[in-house]
């Protein structure tokens, strides 16, 4: 999933703040504008550990120019950041499930263009399936 952040420029004297939008209570910094992105990537995947863990959904992140209309947020930096929901799921569970060969063939070669393993492509694809088809 990629999410906005919203970057408070920083200074000499003062960290670069970070805030993201669609998560509360989510927020993090950096002396750079660099760490400041990095460290928001690490604090989104703690924020949605912790919601996954207590059962919660994890919250679909806004379009970023809905977030840039907000007058709280104006002269703000902004950045998006991937976060991959597939390992942030808790501990792996092996599971036997039957496919025919030309659709294992397509996966496999699917996930080695990735730089990803048949696993985690799946992981990934059942995840963005079932976050573009919400129960009804």
């Amino acid at each position: 999933m990629r999410y906005p952040i919203a970057i408070e420029s920083g200074d000499e004297t003062h960290a670069y703040g970070v805030v993201v939008p669609d998560l509360p209570g989510c927020f993090s910094a950096g002396d750079s504008l660099d760490e400041a992105i990095a460290n928001a990537k690490e604090a989104i995947e703690l924020w949605m550990e912790t919601v996954i863990e207590d059962g919660q959904a994890i919250p679909e992140a806004a379009p970023i120019a809905k977030h840039q209309a907000d007058p709280e947020f104006a002269g703000w930096i902004w950045a998006v950041v991937e976060v991959d929901l597939s390992k942030l799921s808790g501990k792996a569970k092996r599971v036997n499930i039957t496919l025919p060969e030309r659709v294992l063939a397509a996966i496999d070669q699917a996930a080695a263009r990735f730089g990803d393993t048949r696993s985690g492509l799946l992981a990934k694809a059942a995840l963005e399936y079932v976050e573009r088809h919400p129960a009804a």
